[in-house]
C-alpha cells in the first residue's frame, strides 16, 4: 500500500511514522508513508495557501489550487482521496477494514478556518474521527494511518486484530491478565487458569458483553 499525506505541517508526522508498528510496516514494505507540504505547490510568489472567505467571516480558508495541484501529481488510477473534516463520516473498525484493502490512499490534512469547498469535488471520502474541532487533520491522518497500516497482511499476526474491540459484533474487548496471579489482593479470575478452552471462551464472551453494556451502552444496539 501506499499512502500520501498532505499537509502543512510535515514534521509533525517525523516521531509517530518512525516508531512501533508504522516503523515495522515500513521496514517490510508493507506500506509505503509520503508525507507532502502542499505549500510547495502554491503559484503566489510568497507561497500563500490560504485566504480570506467571501462573505465575510472569521479565520482563513485553505485556497483550491495548491491542493488541486498536488493531489494530481499524486493520483492514480486506483487511488481513494480521503478528506479530513468534521463534517466527515464517523471513522470506525469497518471503515479501517474497507481502507487496509485499498492500494493507494491520499489523505488531505485540513487546517485554519475549513476549505474551499471546491475541494470536495477531488475526494472519494470524508472522515471524521469524533465530534470535536481540532486545529487541523494532521492528528486524525496519524489515527487513520495506525488503523489501517496494523491490519495490513503479514503486520501483525491476524488473530491479534480478529480479537480487536469493535472487530466482531461490536464488542469491547474482554479483559486480560498477566503474571503474577496475584497482585495487592487483587486476583486473576480463576476460569482463566482452568484451562478449559471452551469455557474460557464463554466467560471472555459474556465480559465483552458486559464491560460494553457498562462502557458503551450504545454499541450494543448494532
Amino acid at each position: 500500500m501506499r499512502i500520501d499525506i498532505l499537509t502543512l505541517f510535515p514534521n509533525m508526522f517525523d516521531t509517530v511514522f518512525q516508531e512501533s508498528i508504522i516503523k515495522r510496516a515500513q521496514k517490510l514494505q508493507k506500506v509505503e508513508i509520503y508525507v507532502h507540504d502542499f505549500r510547495n505547490y502554491s503559484k503566489d510568489p510568497h507561497h500563500k495557501v490560504d485566504d480570506t472567505p467571501y462573505g465575510g467571516g472569521a479565520g482563513m480558508v485553505l485556497m483550491c489550487q495548491p491542493i488541486f495541484d498536488c493531489v494530481n501529481a499524486l493520483k492514480t488510477e486506483n487511488c481513494k482521496i480521503i478528506l479530513l473534516t468534521p463534517s466527515g463520516g464517523p471513522y470506525h473498525q469497518r471503515v479501517a477494514y474497507d481502507l487496509s484493502k485499498e492500494t493507494h490512499l491520499i489523505i488531505i490534512c485540513g487546517h485554519y478556518e475549513g476549505f474551499d469547498e471546491r475541494i470536495r469535488s477531488l475526494v472519494n471520502l470524508e472522515i471524521s474521527i469524533g465530534d470535536y474541532v481540532l486545529t487541523g487533520g494532521e492528528i486524525p491522518a496519524m489515527v487513520l494511518v495506525d488503523s489501517i497500516t496494523r491490519l495490513l497482511p503479514g503486520v501483525i499476526n491476524e488473530k491479534s486484530h480478529l480479537e480487536d474491540s469493535f472487530n466482531e459484533h461490536y464488542l469491547l474487548d474482554y479483559p486480560t491478565y498477566t503474571k503474577p496471579r496475584v497482585y495487592q489482593d487483587m486476583a486473576v479470575p480463576e476460569i482463566l487458569l482452568s484451562g478449559d478452552h471452551k469455557k474460557i471462551a464463554k466467560y471472555r464472551y459474556s465480559e465483552s458483553v458486559k464491560k460494553t453494556r457498562d462502557l458503551r451502552p450504545d454499541l450494543l444496539e448494532k
